[in-house]
C-alpha cells in the first residue's frame, strides 16, 4: 500500500507540474512502468486496465476531434457570437447565455472540448468588448465551472461517464434518462449560485453593436450546414449503438473521421495537421494513470472505500447517494477525477451497490471544481488561458471554487433521488 501510495502521488505530482513540459501521457506511462517494475501492478492487471478504458479513450479522442474540425469551420465561434448578439447587450443576459452555450457544448462535446476550444473563443470575444478585469474574471470562472458541472447529460460528455457506463454496462438511453433531472438541476444551481456570487462584477450594459456578425465566422457555409445534418445523425448513431451493444467509440471516433473526411473532401480543413493536433497524449495518460491506480486498489484502499459506502448505505439511500457523491467529490479534488473515477466504481462494484455509479460521476465531476487539480479539463482550462496571458492563481481560484461548488453537488445529487 504505501509503494502504490508513493508511485501515485509521484506519478500525480509530474502530471500536474509538467517539469521541462514533459506530457501528461509520458509521465503516467512512466509511472505504470514503475508500479509494473516495483510489483505494484501486474501483466495482468495492465490488461485488464486496458479492456476497461480502451473504448473511453477512443471516443473521447473522437469527440475531440470532431470538436476540432467544427471549430476550424467556425461553429463555436457562430455560437458565441449568435449568443453575444441575443443578449442586446444586457450584461446579466450575455452572462447566463454563455453558461448555457457552455453546458450545450460540454454536453455534446465533451468538458474537455468545451476547456480546449470555447475558452479561447469566449475570451478573444470578452477582450473585443473591452471588458474590465473583473468581469472578464467571472465570465471566464463561470464558464470553466459550466464546462463540468454541466457535463453530466449524456454518456459521452465527460471521460469519467464513458468509463463508468463501461465499466457497470450502462446503455446511452438508460443513462441519459437517468442523468436528465441531475443534470438540469445541476446547470439552474450552477447559473443561479455563479450570478449571485459575480453579480457585482456584471456589467448592466455591453456594448455589442461592435462585435462581428455570427455568419462572419463561418469558413466554409457548406460544411457549417452539413454539420447539423451530421450531428444529428450521429446522435442517432448513439441509439442504435445502444441497442446492439456496440462500443461507443464506433460512432464517437468513427463518426469524429468520417466528418473529417467530409471536410478534407470540401477543402475545410487539413487533416494531417488535425489528427496531429488530436490529444493524443489523453490515450497513454489513461492507460497509464489508471495502471497506477490499479495498484491502490490492489493495496487495499478500495475495500476500504466499499466499507464506507456500505456503511452508508445502511442509513439509508439519500446518506448513501449524497454521501458516495461528497466522498467522490472530495477524493476528485484532492487527487484529480481521473483516478478518483475507477478507485471508487471499483469500491462501489464491491459494495454491491451499482445505482450509486451515477451519485459517483455527479461527484467526480463536480467535486474537482474545489480545487485547480481536480480534473483535466480544469488543467487545459488553465492551461489555455496562461497561454492567452490570463493567470489564475491557485488561492483565486479555490476562492470561489470552495464556495459555489458545494451547493451545486448537493442539488444535482438530490436529482438523483
Amino acid at each position: 500500500m504505501v509503494l502504490a501510495i508513493g508511485v501515485f502521488l509521484a506519478t500525480l505530482v509530474l502530471v500536474i507540474w509538467q517539469p521541462r513540459g514533459l506530457k501528461i501521457g509520458t509521465t503516467a506511462v512512466g509511472g505504470a512502468l514503475v508500479a509494473l517494475l516495483l510489483g505494484v501492478v501486474s501483466f495482468a492487471d495492465v490488461i485488464t486496465v486496458t479492456s476497461i478504458v480502451w473504448d473511453a479513450t477512443l471516443a473521447f479522442i473522437g469527440i475531440i476531434l470532431l470538436s476540432m474540425v467544427l471549430d476550424e469551420i467556425g461553429f463555436f465561434e457562430w455560437a458565441a457570437l449568435k449568443m453575444a448578439r441575443l443578449s442586446g447587450g444586457n450584461g446579466n443576459l450575455m452572462f447566463v447565455y454563455i453558461l448555457i452555450l457552455g453546458a450545450l457544448v460540454a454536453a455534446f462535446f465533451a468538458n474537455d472540448g468545451a476547456a480546449l476550444i470555447l475558452t479561447p473563443i469566449v475570451l478573444a470575444k470578452m477582450k473585443y468588448l473591452k471588458m474590465k478585469p473583473l468581469a472578464m474574471f467571472a465570465f471566464l470562472m463561470a464558464g470553466g465551472f459550466i464546462g463540468d458541472s454541466a457535463s453530466n447529460p449524456l454518456v459521452i460528455s465527460n471521460l469519467t461517464n464513458i468509463v463508468t457506463a463501461g465499466y457497470f454496462k450502462i446503455g446511452f438511453w438508460e443513462y441519459a434518462q437517468t442523468m436528465f433531472l441531475p443534470n438540469l438541476l445541476s446547470i439552474i444551481a450552477s447559473i443561479a449560485v455563479l450570478w449571485i456570487y459575480f453579480r457585482k462584477d456584471i456589467p448592466n450594459y455591453i456594448d455589442t453593436d461592435h462585435l462581428p456578425t455570427p455568419e462572419s465566422a463561418i469558413k466554409n457555409m457548406t460544411m457549417f450546414r452539413l454539420s447539423w445534418w451530421f450531428l444529428a445523425l450521429l446522435m442517432v448513431g448513439y441509439f442504435i449503438g445502444d441497442v446492439y451493444h456496440l462500443p461507443i467509440s464506433v460512432f464517437a471516433l468513427g463518426g469524429a473521421l468520417v466528418f473529417l473526411g467530409i471536410a478534407t473532401y470540401f477543402k475545410a480543413t487539413k487533416p494531417i495537421m488535425t489528427i496531429k493536433a488530436a490529444p493524443w497524449q489523453v490515450v497513454w495518460f489513461s492507460i497509464g494513470l489508471y495502471v497506477v491506480v490499479y495498484g491502490l486498489k490492489n493495496g487495499g484502499l478500495t475495500t476500504y472505500l466499499a466499507g464506507v459506502i456500505t456503511q452508508l448505505q445502511g442509513m439509508g439511500n439519500m446518506y448513501a447517494v449524497i454521501g458516495t457523491g461528497f466522498l467522490s467529490a472530495i477524493l476528485s479534488s484532492v487527487m484529480n477525477n481521473m483516478p478518483t473515477i475507477m478507485i471508487m466504481d471499483i469500491a462501489i462494484a464491491e459494495a454491491g451497490n451499482n445505482a450509486l455509479a451515477y451519485a459517483n460521476i455527479i461527484g467526480c465531476n463536480l467535486g474537482p471544481k474545489m480545487t485547480p487539480i481536480g480534473s483535466l479539463a480544469t488543467l487545459l482550462w488553465l492551461h489555455v488561458l496562461a497561454h492567452k496571458g490570463v493567470k489564475i492563481g491557485w488561492g483565486e481560484y479555490m476562492k470561489v471554487g470552495l464556495v459555489i461548488t458545494p451547493p451545486v453537488l448537493l442539488v444535482a445529487l438530490l436529482g438523483l433521488l
